[in-house]
C-alpha cells in the first residue's frame, strides 16, 4: 500500500453541544488501557461470562457509525464510550493478512514478492517485527492507533525507525501511513506489525477518547498551555500552519468560523462515509498499468493473475473492495494502447494476455450475480459494462474480429434493463455475459429452496416430463442453461457461499444424469431411424468444455472441494488466525456438509460425483467453435481437466463410474461425443478417450478398446459427409456451413489421434486379435502420413525392445503403416521421404527376408525408381543386411537376383537417374550388366542429358570399358552446346577428358570426335586447351591395349586438328568482335591478354602470322572510334 506520510484531513467536525464544562472538568485527564473496564472480550484470559455491556458495544462498533451513535444519545456515558472505541478495531488477522499480501496466509509464488523468500513477504515480515519486540510507542486515541517499528540494521542498510499511523471504524482499517515511504498496493510489514500488535496485545496500548473529547473538557487556560506545548515541542513542522489557523479565526468572515464545530481525526466515521478496508485506489492503477506495459515480460502475467485471485479472495470475505479493485484493474485493461494497435493492424493478442481478458470476464459474471447485490449497485455496474462494451477496441469473446455463431443456446431472458441494443451488434464482447447476466435473479421460490434449505425433497412428485422440478428419488433438479446455472454457483462459491454453491451443484448435476438418462432412452427409441438416415441432431451448438464460463470446471472443482473435505474433517481445511497461528491445512478453504449428502446415491461421494460431472462433460457432443482462440481454448480447458482427472486415484466406486459413463457414452447417439454417429465437425474426442482407455484398461480391458477404437474416427477430414435431411433446419449440415480447413487446431487434434493410436498399440503387444483391430482402425482413420509413420515407427521400438524377443505381430504390423505410407507418399513431396524410405528396408530387414523380397517385388507401387535404385537396392545387396539375415549362398543369390530385377524395371522407367545404379548393381550378372549398357545407349539419344551420359561414361573407363565409355562420350557430345562466353561452364572439364579419351585411343578416335567438339563447342579458350594437348603426344601413346602408330605427332596442316585449328581461329575472330561491342575502359586489359592468347593459335597455322597482322588491321579499321582502347593494341601488337 502506498503510505502516506501526512495524515489525510478528518472526515467529520466534532462538537459536544449540551455537555457541561463543569460536570466534565477533569474527569478525563488520564488514559486507560485497551483491556481495563468491565469484559475484556476476546482479550481476556478468565473463564468469567462476557457483560452485556461488551457484547452490545461489540455489536455497536460493528454496525453502527460513531456518529450515529451521538446523534442517538445525547450523553453516551464514558465507559460505553471506552467500549465502542476498544471493539471498533479489527479483531480478525485474517484481513490483515489479505491487505498485506497476495494470498490468505502469504503463500505467494516465489515471483510475487520481493523474493523467492516467504519470509520476506509483508504479512510475514510484519509478524516477524512484532515477535522480535521492534513495536514500541503504541497510542490508541479514539479511532486512531498509532506506534513506532524499529527495522533492524542489515548488511546494507543501517536501522530506520517508522512511524505508523492507522484510521480504523466499524472494525475495518479505512486509511493507513507509514514513514517508509514504501509504494505498493498492499500494506507495508509496518502497518501489519502495528496491526498485529493491537489484535494480539490489546491489554497493552494505551486507550483514550478521541482527542476532541479530552480537549472539551479544558478550560481556556488548560487549553492555551496545550497549545502553546504543542507548537513548542513541533514548531519548525506546525508554526505555520497554526499561525495561518489563527489568523483565519480572528477574523470574523473566514470560512473557518462560517463552519460549526472542527475536525477531529481521531473522532470516526461520520454517517455518509463508505465503510471498507482502505485500497490504495492509485497504486493499484499504476501496478497494473506496469504489469501490462511489460508486456507478459518479467513475471508480469503471473502478477495480474495473482491480482484477479485477490479480488476473487475479497469476493470471499464479502469485501466490498472486490468490486471496486476489479473496476480499477479493468479501467486500466481497457486503456491498454494495445488493443487499438492490435485492432488497426489485424493481428490478435497473444494468447496469455488473452486467457487475462477471459478472467476478467468471468470475475464480473461473478460479481453482477452476486445473491445479495442491491439493485442500485447492479444497475451501476451495468451501466459501467454497457460503456466499457461499446468501445471499439473492446476485445471480443471468440477472440475473432470475424461475425460468429448465433447464439442459439442463450437462455437468459430479457428482462427490465432490455439488452435489445445487443442484438445489432456483430460480435459478443468480454463483457456481453456479464451484462445478460444483470438481467437473472434469485427469487426465484424453487431456486430459493435448492440452495436454502438440505431437506428439500418432494417424494410425491410425479411429473416426469422434461423439465419437472424434482426426479423420481424426489429430489430437486434444476433446468437453466447450463453454464447460466453453472455461473450462479460460481458466483455463490465466490462471494462466501460454498453450503449453498454445493447444493446447486448437486441439484445440476442431478439434473445432468437424468437428462442423460432421457436422452439414452429417446436414442434407443428412435436408433433405427436415425441410422437409417445417417445423420444426428444438434444437441448442443456450445459445448460446456472450452466454454467462456467453463461450467463442467466450475462444478468439479466446487465438488471435488468438499469431496477432498472428507479427508480433512469438517474444519480441517480452515485457516488458524487465533492467537496469531497462521498454521493452515494443504487445502486452504475445504468444507464438508454432510446434510447435502441426503442427495447423492448410497455410497457416493462428492469425489465420484465430481468425476462423473467431468466424464459427461468431456464426453458430450458439441460442434467445433469458430475461431482459432476458441478452438485453443476446447484443446487447453479438455487438457487442464483431465489433468485434473489424473490426480485422483481409482478405486472400485470410480471405476463403475467409469464402467457407467463408459457405456452411456457408447449408446449415447447424438448426445454423446462417443455415439454411433456424429455430425462432421463435431469435436473429436481422442484426448479424453486415451485418458479412459487407460483407466479401464486394467478393469475392462474389452470396453476400453471399444471407447479407444471408437473415438479414433476424424470425419471432419472424411471426403463425405453424411447424407442429411436438407429441410430439417436442426441438422446440422443445413445449420452450420463447411468451415473445413478453418480447423486452426487441426494439427494438434491430429497428433492426438495419433497418441491415442499409439498408446492402443503399446497395450495390445502380444494379442494379434487386438493388433489387427487397431491396424484397422489405424489405416481407416488417420489420414496424415507423418502420423502414420510415427505409428509404424513406434510400433517398431515396442516389438524391438531390448529386453525381449521381437514381437513379431508387431513387426508386421509397423511394415504394415510403413507400406501405407511409402504408398501415400509416393506422388506427393514430403520432405523426409528418404528418411521413410531407409526406416521401411530396415523394418522389413527385421521381419524377414521374404518381406524384403516382397517389397523389391513390388517396388513401383512404393518409390520412385531412383529410390528403388539408389536405397532399396544398394541396402538390401549391402553386406549390412546379409551379416544381419544370416543368409546363405543360395538365398544372397536370390535377393540379388530381385534387386538385378528392380534395377534393370528402373532404368527402364527412368534411365536418367537409374541408369547408373543400374549399371553398378549388375556388375557381376554380365548378362544383367550388358542389358542396363543397351539400356543406357536407348535412352541417349532421347531422354538423356550430356551430364548423365558423361557421368556413365566416367564410369565405364573406371570399370575398364574405354571403348564404350568413348561411345557414351559422343553421343553426350552431341547433346552438348558451349557459347563463345561460356569459358567456366561445369561441362568443360568432361569436354576435355572425352578429347584426352578419345586421343589416348588412336587418331581414328580422336579424328571421329573433333568434328563434334567444333560443332558444340563455340568457346575459343576451350577450342584453343584441347588443341594444344593434341599437339603435346601422339594419339594412342597411353592406349590399354597396343601403341597403335609409329609414334609421329599429329599435323596442324592435315586433318583432323586443321578442322580443329580453324575452328579455334574462328572462336577467337568471332569472339573478339562480341567483346568489343559492349566493352568499357576497366576491361581494356583483360581484352589486351585475350588478344594476345588469340595471337598465340594464330602462329600455330603455318600463315598465322599475316592472318593475325590482317586480323588486327581489320580491327583497327573498324573500331577506330575506340581511339585508347585501339592505342593499346598498336602498343602491344604494331
Amino acid at each position: 500500500m502506498a503510505e502516506r506520510v501526512q495524515q489525510p484531513p478528518a472526515k467529520r467536525l466534532c462538537c459536544r453541544p449540551g455537555y457541561s464544562t463543569t460536570c466534565r472538568q477533569g474527569q478525563r485527564s488520564g488514559g486507560t488501557v485497551c483491556g481495563s473496564g468491565s469484559g475484556q472480550g476476546g482479550s481476556s484470559k478468565t473463564q468469567s461470562p462476557e457483560s452485556l455491556l461488551d457484547i452490545a458495544a461489540r455489536k455497536v462498533a460493528e454496525k453502527w457509525p460513531f456518529q450515529r451513535v451521538e446523534e442517538r444519545f445525547e450523553r453516551i456515558p464514558e465507559p460505553v464510550q471506552r467500549r465502542i472505541v476498544y471493539w471498533s478495531f479489527p479483531r480478525s488477522e485474517r484481513e490483515i493478512c489479505m491487505y498485506s499480501s497476495f494470498n490468505t496466509g502469504g503463500e505467494e509464488s516465489a515471483s510475487s514478492g520481493e523474493s523467492g523468500d516467504e519470509t520476506r513477504l509483508p504479512f510475514r515480515r510484519g509478524i516477524a517485527l512484532l515477535e522480535s519486540g521492534c513495536v514500541d510507542n503504541v497510542l490508541q486515541v479514539g479511532f486512531h492507533l498509532s506506534g513506532t517499528v524499529t527495522e533492524p540494521a542489515t548488511p546494507s542498510e543501517p536501522e530506520m525507525v517508522c512511524s505508523v499511523a492507522i484510521s480504523f471504524d466499524r472494525c475495518k482499517i479505512t486509511s493507513v501511513t507509514c514513514g517508509c515511504g514504501n509504494k505498493d498496493i498492499f500494506y507495508c510489514a509496518h502497518v501489519v506489525a502495528l496491526s498485529l500488535y493491537r489484535v494480539r496485545r490489546p491489554e497493552q496500548v494505551k486507550l483514550h477518547l478521541p482527542i476532541s473529547e479530552t480537549l472539551f473538557q479544558m478550560n481556556r487556560d488548560q487549553l492555551q498551555k496545550f497549545v502553546q506545548y504543542l507548537i513548542t515541542v513541533h514548531h519548525t513542522e506546525v508554526l505555520p500552519t497554526a499561525q495561518k489557523l489563527a489568523d483565519e479565526i480572528l477574523s470574523q468572515n473566514s470560512e473557518i468560523n462560517q463552519v460549526h464545530g472542527a475536525p477531529d481525526p481521531t473522532a470516526g466515521a461520520s454517517v455518509d462515509d463508505e465503510n471498507c478496508w482502505h485500497l490504495d485506489e492509485e497504486q493499484v492503477q499504476e501496478q497494473v498499468k506496469l504489469f501490462l506495459s511489460q508486456g507478459g515480460y518479467h513475471g508480469s502475467g503471473k502478477q495480474l493473475n495473482l491480482l484477479f485471485s485477490k479480488v476473487r479472495e475479497m469476493l470471499k470475505m464479502r469485501d466490498s473492495n472486490g468490486a471496486r479493485m476489479l473496476t480499477l484493474i479493468t479501467e486500466q485493461f481497457m486503456a491498454d494502447p494495445r488493443l487499438a494497435l492490435w485492432r488497426q493492424q489485424g493481428t490478435t493478442m497473444t494468447d496469455k494476455y488473452r486467457q487475462l481478458w477471459d478472467e476478467l470476464g468471468a470475475l464480473w459474471m461473478c460479481i453482477v450475480l452476486n445473491p445479495h447485490c442491491k439493485l442500485e449497485q447492479k444497475a451501476a455496474w451495468l451501466r459501467q459494462l454497457k460503456k466499457w462494451n461499446s468501445v471499439d477496441v473492446c476485445p471480443l469473446e471468440d477472440g475473432n474480429h470475424g461475425n460468429e455463431l448465433p447464439n442459439l443456446t442463450n437462455a437468459l431472458p430479457q428482462g427490465a434493463h432490455g439488452n435489445q441494443d445487443l442484438g445489432a451488434r456483430p460480435h459478443r464482447t468480454v463483457f456481453t455475459r456479464a451484462i445478460e447476466a444483470c438481467d437473472l435473479h434469485w427469487q426465484d421460490s424453487h431456486l430459493q429452496h435448492i440452495i436454502n434449505d438440505d431437506l428439500y425433497t418432494n417424494y410425491c412428485y410425479h411429473d416426469n416430463t422434461e423439465n419437472s422440478l424434482f426426479d423420481s428419488r424426489g429430489w430437486p433438479l434444476w433446468h437453466e442453461h447450463v453454464p447460466t446455472a453453472c455461473a450462479r454457483v460460481d458466483a455463490l462459491r465466490s462471494h462466501g457461499y460454498p453450503r449453498e454453491a454445493l447444493r446447486l451443484a448437486i441439484a445440476i448435476v442431478n439434473t445432468l444424469r437424468r437428462q442423460q438418462q432421457k436422452q439414452l432412452e429417446l436414442f434407443r427409441n428412435h436408433k433405427k431411424d436415425l441410422l437409417h438416415k445417417g445423420v444426428t441432431s444438434i444437441t448442443n451448438l456450445e459445448g460446456w468444455v472450452g466454454h467462456p464460463l467453463d461450467p463442467i470446471g466450475t462444478l468439479f472443482s466446487t465438488l471435488m472441494e468438499t469431496g477432498r473435505g472428507d479427508e480433512d474433517g469438517p474444519h480441517g481445511g480452515f485457516l488458524d488466525f487465533s492467537a496469531g497461528s497462521m498454521s493452515s491445512s494443504k487445502h486452504s478453504e475445504l468444507h464438508l456438509f454432510p446434510s447435502t449428502r441426503r442427495f447423492l446415491e448410497e455410497g457416493e461421494s462428492y469425489l465420484a460425483l465430481a468425476v462423473e460431472t467431468a466424464l459427461m462433460g468431456l464426453g458430450q457432443q458439441r460442434i467445433m467453435p469458430d475461431g482459432l482462440y476458441a478452438q485453443e481454448k476446447v484443446c487447453r480447458n479438455e487438457e487442464h481437466l483431465i489433468a485434473k482427472l489424473q490426480e485422483v486415484d481409482l478405486d472400485d466406486t470410480l471405476v463403475k463410474i467409469f464402467r457407467k459413463q463408459a457405456v452411456f457414452l457408447l449408446e449415447g447417439g447424438p448426445y454423446s461425443g462417443l455415439g454411433e454417429l456424429i455430425y462432421r465437425e463435431s469435436v473429436p474426442m481422442h484426448t479424453f478417450a486415451k485418458y479412459l482407455f487407460t483407466c479401464l484398461l486394467p478393469h475392462d480391458a474389452e470396453l476400453a478398446y471399444k471407447i479407444a477404437l471408437r473415438a479414433m474416427r476424424l470425419p471432419v477430414l472424411e471426403s463425405t459427409s453424411p447424407s442429411g435431411d436438407m429441410s430439417r433446419p436442426h441438422h446440422i449440415v443445413s445449420v452450420v456451413p463447411n468451415r473445413y480447413p478453418r480447423w486452426f487446431t487441426l494439427s494438434h487434434i491430429e497428433s492426438q489421434q495419433c497418441e491415442l493410436a499409439s498408446t492402443m498399440l503399446t497395450a495390445a503387444k502380444g494379442d494379434a486379435r487386438r493388433l489387427e483391430t487397431v491396424l484397422e482402425s489405424i489405416q481407416k482413420n488417420i489420414h496424415s502420413s507423418s502420423h502414420i509413420f510415427k505409428l509404424a515407427q513406434d510400433a517398431f521400438k515396442i516389438a524391438t525392445l531390448m529386453d525381449s524377443l521381437p514381437d513379431i505381430t508387431l513387426l508386421k504390423v509397423s511394415l504394415e503403416l510403413g507400406l501405407q505410407v511409402m504408398r501415400m507418399t509416393l506422388s506427393t513431396l514430403n520432405w523426409r521421404r528418404r528418411e521413410m524410405v531407409r526406416w521401411l528396408v530396415t523394418c522389413a530387414t527385421e521381419v524377414g527376408v521374404y518381406a524384403l523380397d516382397s517389397i523389391m517385388q513390388s517396388w513401383f507401387t512404393l518409390f520412385t525408381p531412383t529410390e528403388a535404385t539408389s536405397i532399396v537396392a544398394t541396402t538390401v545387396m549391402s553386406n549390412s543386411t546379409i551379416v544381419r539375415l544370416h543368409l546363405d549362398c543360395h538365398q544372397q543369390e536370390n535377393l540379388a537376383s530381385s534387386a538385378r530385377t528392380l534395377a534393370l524395371q528402373c532404368a527402364m522407367k527412368d534411365p536418367q537417374n537409374c541408369a547408373l545404379s543400374a549399371l553398378t548393381l549388375c556388375e557381376k550378372d554380365h548378362i544383367a550388366f550388358e542389358t542396363a549398357y543397351q539400356i543406357v545407349l536407348d535412352a541417349a539419344t532421347t531422354g538423356m542429358s550430356y551430364t548423365q551420359l558423361f557421368t556413365i561414361a566416367r564410369y565405364m573407363e573406371h570399370r575398364g570399358y574405354p571403348m564404350r565409355a568413348y561411345k557414351l562420350a559422343t553421343l553426350a557430345m552431341a547433346h552438348l552446346n558451349l557459347s563463345y562466353n561460356q569459358d567456366t561452364h561445369p561441362a568443360i572439364n568432361d569436354v576435355l577428358w572425352a578429347c584426352a579419351l578419345s586421343h589416348s585411343l588412336g587418331k581414328n578416335e580422336l579424328a571421329a570426335i573433333i568434328p563434334l567438339v567444333v560443332k558444340s563447342v563455340k568457346c575459343a579458350t576451350v577450342l584453343s586447351d584441347i588443341l594444344r594437348r593434341c599437339t603435346l603426344t601422339t594419339p594412342g601413346m597411353v592406349a590399354l591395349h597396343s601403341r597403335r602408330n609409329s609414334g609421329k605427332l599429329m599435323s596442324l596442316d592435315k586433318a583432323p586438328l586443321r578442322q580443329l585449328l580453324d575452328a579455334t581461329i574462328g572462336a577467337y575472330i568471332n569472339t573478339t568482335h562480341s567483346r568489343l561491342t559492349h566493352i568499357s575502359p576497366r576491361h581494356y586489359s583483360e581484352f589486351i591478354e585475350f588478344l594476345s592468347k588469340a595471337r598465340e593459335t594464330f602462329l600455330m597455322a603455318h600463315d598465322g602470322h599475316i592472318q593475325f597482322t590482317q586480323f588486327i588491321d581489320n580491327l583497327k579499321q573498324i573500331y577506330k572510334g575506340k581511339k585508347k582502347l585501339m592505342m593499346l593494341v598498336r602498343e602491344r601488337f604494331g
